[in-house]
């Protein structure tokens, strides 16, 4: 007999959906207008339409299929990422548009791209909790999470005059540890034994790996300025360089790295795109073709060694139980990515008091993000732990019959 649903989707989630649903109607209907035509960055619809549906296809489709590799949970998987997305960039459309403005909120193409930027660092931290959280926790996840970022990002431009561009980029980062302070605080005891995956799975979550690949260079590109000739286009092909040698790389180190000298499915789709994740932290200084593939070749034998040895030495020595390895495939390469960026600009430096000034206020902004992400992450896991959530019973997570109707399934009287 199919378990039941669960609680908290009857008498939490339907009433939380519609309240909030419900407000950001409100809040759109009073305090936003249309921006029609050009913003203030010179781009028009036509040019930042197709900039926008790339990003929209890796956060919908991208990380939506990148989760399915779990046999038992691929439907939720895939339905709850589309729910915490759309409910996330919502929130951080109105965030971003009272940080920016005094007035009524400005809607245009380029707000919602910068949205959906924050809201990827959402799904980065939801993959670390896959299959262990009920709907409900995951739309706090996003909630909370959507604020700490957006709060993370008033910060380094505020205090420490940081670009938009660098203080979006850290998204990686602060989904990573945000994540692994989730899955920490919400650890449970003991194995799950539906957290399997097999090889039909595993091929919906490499097509979502396809859509992430293909696109990341437009996600990376998108909010860079026109103005410098060549620069946008600079960072296309660097970023497109450093994902094809981590996806090389990646490939060899699998093998290296098994004992049998075989490709691992999951280990690859986990490892390929760090070269970008890394690019894209640092491409404010990478002008060479050759320093995007050797910052590609690095994260990826980073990433590649740290989803091998490092997932299970979390788990054992930390209680971290990471089901995605958000550590090893955005962690790792966010932080590369960062010492990357600090060394670059120190190379191009000619004056030694204006290098270690750059050096000082990098590494504030490193430690300001992994602060507040940690600190943002205890205080939403802490609760996620309140029975008024209804959390997933142990012998329910990793399973799809906990929150979907299966009709053939179904008990026949």
């Amino acid at each position: 007999m199919a378990p039941r649903y669960t609680p908290s989707l009857r008498s939490r989630l339907a009433p939380m959906l519609l309240f909030l649903q419900l407000g950001f109607i409100v809040i759109f209907a009073f305090y936003t207008e249309i921006q029609s035509r050009g913003n203030d960055y010179g781009k028009t619809f036509s040019n930042i339409y197709p900039e926008f549906q790339d990003v929209n296809v890796i956060v919908i489709l991208g990380f939506g299929f990148l989760c399915t590799f779990l046999v038992r949970y691929s439907f939720s998987a895939s339905a709850f990422n589309l729910l915490v997305a759309v409910m996330a960039t919502q929130l951080a459309i109105i965030l971003n548009g009272i940080e920016y403005n005094r007035g009524k909120i400005r809607l245009d193409l380029r707000s919602l791209v910068e949205a959906e930027m924050c809201t990827a660092s959402v799904l980065i931290s939801i993959g670390a909790v896959l299959g262990k959280t009920n709907p409900v926790q995951l739309i706090l996840i996003a909630l909370l999470e959507v604020s700490g970022f957006i709060l993370n990002k008033w910060v380094l431009q505020t205090l420490l005059r940081v670009w938009l561009l660098n203080s979006i980029m850290v998204l990686h980062i602060f989904g990573a540890f945000f994540g692994l302070m989730l899955t920490w605080i919400l650890h449970r005891e003991g194995q799950f034994e539906k957290e399997k995956f097999d090889h039909k799975t595993g091929l919906f979550s490499m097509l979502g790996t396809v859509f992430l690949w293909m696109f990341w260079p437009s996600f990376n590109s998108v909010l860079v300025d026109d103005g410098t000739p060549g620069r946008k286009l600079g960072v296309v092909y660097s970023t497109y360089l450093a994902l094809a040698v981590s996806a090389v790389t990646a490939a060899a180190v699998s093998m290296l790295s098994s004992p049998k000298g075989k490709l691992n499915l999951i280990h690859m789709q986990s490892c390929i795109l760090a070269g970008g994740i890394a690019v894209g932290v640092s491409m404010s200084v990478v002008h060479q073709p050759w320093e995007a593939m050797t910052i590609g070749f690095t994260a990826a034998v980073v990433s590649s060694i740290g989803y091998r040895y490092l997932k299970l030495h979390m788990l054992f020595a930390f209680d971290c139980h990471d089901t995605c390895a958000v550590l090893s495939t955005h962690g790792l390469p966010g932080l590369l990515g960062w010492v990357a960026h600090l060394l670059l600009k120190i190379k191009d430096c000619d004056d030694h008091t204006t290098a270690i000034r750059f050096a000082v206020f990098h590494i504030c902004s490193l430690l300001i993000t992994i602060t507040l992400s940690l600190s943002m992450g205890i205080i939403t896991g802490l609760l996620l732990k309140w029975n008024l959530w209804r959390p997933t019973q142990d012998k329910k997570c990793f399973d799809d019959q906990a929150f979907w109707e299966f009709p053939h399934l179904a008990v026949r009287k």
